[in-house]
């Protein structure tokens, strides 16, 4: 390849044209979404090993932590009843020195070959007179990768099995990436030299290239920094815009008239908090503004955000409105039609249920009276956003547990609304980096204090060979009047087996342990007609003890309730657990929650500790985030959101908060990037973040 040819490349050439990518590679590489040579250059590596300092084999002592070179002389694999393990002879000009592998032996036997150039690192020990380093960490390198990596910093990318199966290993696609950006000679940058420096960043075309083959560990935390605030300041960029569309809207205000506020508060047998208070003059304000509310209610489990909903929604219908609130599960959207049923039904305003258990009848009837506007509250399931409900004039729309929704799916009811407020609640507390990704665009209220009343529950740790104890606990707080759940973990990857010990377990605790006592069971498999028995035979007390599977993790709300087993706890993240813990202390008796597990784990046993010593939904929520990441905080991955390549919403909050200001700033003073120096800014957010705008935003 020429020089000329060499540099005659762009970022949208195919990568079947960069030397060493044949047909069967490209083909393989496709599958990962890599197709032009910028799609490769955003491949970025999971880690780097650390060559900088290298020792020489004769030089080494046992005990020393070192990084090494040399060459494969010689590779063995033994076979042993215990299991296999690999034996490997490396050699450099110095000596030579003695690998071992015993995990994975059959896939490292066949992986090295004599004559393979290996960087490796490791601790020394003896061997026979010689030295040995037991499960090296290594990499195979090209004949001449020394010169091509200055500095020695070596980058190593996320391979799949496709990959591995085609022959490309880490080496290939190392110098695959490199001749790549060989035959780029510049990478355009969408943000100019002012930017950059507003926003103290790297030029791409620096970043793009320290990425893959860093100078030193200074050029590749830059990098790794401008790269990262690409991501967060252009999905900032995108959640900006839709604020900005959501404000351009103008409807009509819906005034706070207090005829149904003011009775439903009159019946109230307890004092709003100050946080309620504050959080409800923010969405009277919302409602008087010509733009439509864009609002989250974030509060901790068991702080009143459903009264706050009711009183909202009863300024909403005194305006001659229907409001529509949209829960995850057929078990919570019942909860609520309950507590919003047993405020309205005596000032004249009228609940219905929207579920997709009713039967056909009960069902068209709903619709009927949807439509006609005889129903003024209408509560449900995905069934409110179907295309055979039809409002008669929708001005208000509340998601509970709005997390567990897809974006397409709330902007799917708000559709249905000529006037769309959208308020969305969540028991879940969000740590703030998360809060300002996944519900950035919207206005935030923080109902924070738990109400007066609410007793405290002491939470504490048993192990399994303790659980006798603990039933003798359970047994002392029937016989004084009150209940317990016991919760047996439900995770999807083995469902039928959890399943199967749950109802076990039942079984086990209604003929052996309680069989005095009334024993329930609660799954998710029940069929609806079961489960809304055994629901209303537990809430008017007939139920002494429910074993339930995580079904119960929201949507019950009994008062009666004041000890919760939860068993094989270290099974579960911190926010559930969390979320579990507050089905207990609802009344006004002192309550319990056990968290029992057999694990020896110390990690476990610290994880744990964070609950027993915490109340506060805020805290261990950031303490969730760290131990399980983002992907997991949720449960469940929210459709269309952007995923990241290389940001991290746990580590890059100082990052996070500069991309959304500088963001926002830019949206207020030019909406639609008009101003010259943000052509290219709309020019990539046109290309990879305009599709998701236009499919997220209320028209």
């Amino acid at each position: 390849m020429s020089e000329a040819l060499q540099n005659s490349n762009t970022l949208d050439t195919p990568i079947q044209f960069i030397k060493g990518v044949g047909p069967k590679r490209a083909e393989v590489l496709h599958s990962l979404g890599i197709s032009t040579i910028k799609d490769l250059l955003y491949y970025f590596p999971r880690k780097y090993v650390d060559r900088t300092s290298l020792s020489t084999i004769g030089s080494i002592q046992e005990g020393d932590e070192v990084n090494l070179v040399g060459r494969v002389k010689s590779v063995n694999l033994r076979r042993m009843k215990k299991g296999n393990f690999v034996t490997a002879n490396v050699a450099d000009h110095t000596g030579s020195i003695r690998l071992m592998w015993f995990n994975a032996a059959d896939y490292i036997h066949q992986s090295l070959k004599v004559g393979d150039l290996l960087t490796m690192h490791g601790k020394v020990a003896a061997y026979k007179g010689s030295h040995q380093i037991v499960h090296p960490e290594y990499d195979k390198l090209n004949a001449n990768e020394i010169s091509l990596t200055t500095g020695f910093i070596i980058p190593v990318y996320p391979l799949t099995d496709d990959l591995k199966k085609s022959g490309l290993e880490n080496r290939n696609l190392r110098k695959i990436i490199y001749l790549a950006l060989q035959s780029v000679e510049n990478i355009d940058d969408h943000f100019d030299t002012d930017l950059r420096e507003q926003f103290d960043i790297q030029d791409l075309n620096t970043a793009l290239r320290n990425i893959h083959y860093p100078k030193d560990f200074v050029s590749l935390e830059k990098s790794v920094h401008r790269l990262k605030y690409d991501e967060h300041f252009f999905l900032q960029l995108l959640l900006a815009k839709r604020k900005s569309k959501i404000k351009e809207n103008k409807y009509d205000s819906i005034k706070f008239k207090t005829k149904s506020y003011n009775k439903i508060l009159k019946n109230l047998h307890f004092e709003l908090t100050g946080s309620q208070q504050l959080s409800l003059r923010e969405i009277v304000d919302d409602f008087l503004s010509e733009n439509p509310m864009n609002r989250m209610i974030q509060g901790d489990v068991g702080c009143g955000k459903t009264i706050v909903s009711i009183l909202a929604s009863a300024i909403v219908v005194d305006n001659n409105y229907q409001v529509a609130i949209m829960a995850p599960t057929d078990l919570l959207s019942k909860q609520l039609f309950k507590n919003f049923k047993s405020q309205f039904e005596s000032i004249g305003v009228e609940c219905t249920l929207l579920v997709g258990s009713l039967k056909p009848k009960e069902k068209n009837k709903v619709l009927g009276e949807i439509k006609s506007g005889k129903s003024n509250i209408i509560i449900g399931t995905h069934a409110l956003f179907q295309k055979d409900v039809i409002f008669n004039n929708l001005g208000f729309v509340v998601i509970d547990e709005q997390h567990r929704f897809g974006v397409n799916q709330r902007q799917k009811l708000l559709s249905k609304s000529n006037n769309p407020n959208l308020m969305a609640m969540t028991a879940t507390p969000i740590p703030r980096t998360l809060a300002i990704t996944y519900n950035g665009d919207m206005d935030l209220s923080i109902i924070d204090e738990l109400p007066k009343n609410r007793p405290d529950i002491h939470t504490s740790f048993i192990e399994k060979e303790n659980l006798s104890t603990a039933f003798n606990f359970i047994r002392e707080k029937v016989e004084d009047g009150g209940q317990t759940i016991i919760v047996y973990p439900l995770i999807n990857e083995s469902e039928k087996q959890d399943l199967s010990a749950a109802v076990e377990s039942y079984e086990y605790l209604r003929d052996n342990i309680f069989p005095d006592l009334t024993v329930g069971l609660m799954h998710g498999k029940l069929e609806d007609e079961n489960k809304n028995l055994e629901m209303k035979n537990f809430m008017k007390g007939e139920i002494d003890i429910l074993v339930s599977t995580t079904v119960v993790e929201v949507g019950i709300d009994n008062p009666n309730v004041n000890v919760m087993l939860i068993n094989n706890s270290e099974r579960f993240g911190l926010s559930q657990l969390h979320q579990l813990r507050g089905r207990v202390g609802r009344g006004t008796m002192e309550s319990y929650c056990l968290l029992c597990s057999d694990s020896e784990s110390p990690k476990t046993k610290e994880r744990l500790s964070i609950i027993v010593n915490s109340r506060n939904g805020f805290e261990i929520a950031d303490e969730d985030l760290k131990l399980r990441g983002p992907g997991e905080f949720f449960g469940e991955k929210q459709s269309g959101f952007v995923k990241f390549k290389i940001a991290d919403l746990i580590t890059d909050g100082p990052i996070i908060r500069d991309a959304r200001m500088k963001a926002f700033e830019i949206i207020k003073n030019d909406a639609n990037l008009s101003q010259e120096n943000h052509s290219f800014i709309k020019q990539k957010f046109d290309n990879e973040y305009l599709k998701l705008f236009l499919k997220t935003t209320v028209n």
